[in-house]
């Protein structure tokens, strides 16, 4: 392993209690065993491991969190890599150059608990930056088979608030209509709850006269007053 890889194992272990790791494994059905460390514990045992450890060049970063994701045994080593990419060492790295490794991270990763944290803290934050390179590609993704790159494209804006792109968010939710998935399902009514908390009237006009699940309903007007 690498001193960096070697360095998180160590960090993990020394806050881990195996005693929890089955049952977070079977809530999460993980195929990867967990080691059974809590988020918190985990996220401060990282910052004082990536603090230490410090990567001098946004390939040298992009190869660590790559190098954690892919040999990663345990589950809370992908989670440590996707902590790696968002320390805050690294933000000025954070351009559309990042994109084939968080794509990478979310095709492989393929459930929620991955792929949820980097649609959010790092896809989001990259359309915000750079809207006239990332606008194109999220509606690319919003058309993918891939169902977590869908899901990723209707997510990502769940921290806009007032700033949400309404017509971007409805063109990634539109393709995954269709999909009877649970998580598709739930991502659109996900993502429109989160609209609904700065624009209600806008998400109640926009359930009533499309056709959704009625998960994604439930899901979009679940905090509202609705008749």
């Amino acid at each position: 392993m690498t001193t960096l890889r070697r360095a998180v194992r160590e960090a993990l272990l020394a806050v881990a209690d195996p005693a929890k790791a089955p049952a977070m494994q079977a809530y999460m059905k993980s195929a990867m065993p967990f080691l059974g460390v809590q988020a918190g514990p985990r996220r401060v045992a990282l910052r004082a491991v990536f603090a230490a450890h410090r990567l001098e060049s946004a390939p040298e970063w992009r190869r660590a969190v790559l190098t954690l994701w892919r040999e990663a045994e345990y589950r809370e080593e992908r989670y440590a890599a996707i902590e790696l990419s968002g320390f805050r060492y690294y933000r000025r790295w954070q351009t559309p150059a990042t994109v084939p490794m968080y794509e990478e991270m979310i095709v492989t990763g393929a459930w929620w608990d991955l792929v949820d944290d980097i649609a959010i803290r790092r896809i989001g934050p990259l359309l915000r930056a750079h809207p006239d390179e990332m606008r194109p590609l999220v509606l690319e993704w919003a058309h993918d088979p891939d169902l977590w790159k869908r899901r990723t494209a209707i997510l990502c804006q769940n921290k806009f608030g007032r700033d949400t792109d309404t017509g971007l968010l409805y063109a990634c939710i539109e393709p995954s209509l269709s999909d009877t998935g649970f998580f598709a399902r739930k991502a659109i009514g996900w993502a429109l709850r989160e609209y609904a908390k700065v624009n209600p009237q806008e998400v109640v006009r926009y359930v009533e006269r499309t056709g959704l699940s009625g998960l994604s309903r439930r899901e979009a007007l679940k905090n509202l007053p609705v008749d």
